[in-house]
């Protein structure tokens, strides 16, 4: 619930985009730099395209990262919750907390493992394969909504870039991670 009312807050405060420019003011210049800022424009993306999502999925209360975890589940039965972190790509704190969510909308269920008692063993439900099933035709169609905000020529190539930027960041920070943990005090808890 927090997740969403962050959400919700988010798209309060969200910036109105102003069509006239005045490139005089320090100020602008400023502005011109989130434009060309990668990091600014994949969140303000991902931003939009959430709301896509939230709008199409108005008859579902889902969001886009427990529908990649119902589908991850959903391939991949009794997948431990270090394995969905590694197949989604969400942080564990927060793929525990989605976990804990959907456990009270009856979506999944979890056990512990036989390989590792400290480890949870991830199933959908009967309710959350209903949810994957009504929620798929849905979120095809955020996909397509979304692709075609681009030339139907460059949609091949903006998802091959996507996962290009997703691939190389990801072994960035699996090579920067042992550096972090290094440097970490003894007991200091790990950032995820």
């Amino acid at each position: 619930m927090q997740h969403h009312d962050e959400e919700l807050m988010a798209k309060k405060t969200k910036p109105k985009k102003s069509t006239k420019r005045v490139t005089s003011s320090p100020k602008e210049s400023k502005i011109m730099q989130l434009e060309l800022s990668p990091i600014h424009l994949l969140h303000r993306a991902g931003q939009c395209a959430g709301d896509v999502f939230q709008s199409e999925m108005r008859t579902e209360d889902l969001t886009p990262r427990q529908y990649a975890v119902l589908v991850a589940v959903a391939e991949n039965e009794g997948l431990s919750q270090t394995n969905l972190v590694d197949m989604t790509g969400i942080d564990r704190s927060t793929l525990a907390d989605i976990i804990r969510r959907m456990l009270k909308k009856g979506l999944v269920q979890r056990r512990r493992t036989k390989e590792d008692a400290r480890a949870y063993a991830v199933k959908l439900t009967e309710e959350g394969r209903r949810m994957l099933h009504a929620a798929e035709p849905m979120a095809k169609k955020v996909d397509a909504k979304i692709l075609e905000a681009l030339p139907a020529p460059q949609r091949e190539r903006f998802l091959s870039d996507l996962n290009m930027i997703v691939d190389a960041l990801g072994k960035l920070e699996e090579a920067v991670e042992p550096q972090v943990q290094a440097k970490a005090k003894p007991g200091a808890r790990r950032k995820t």
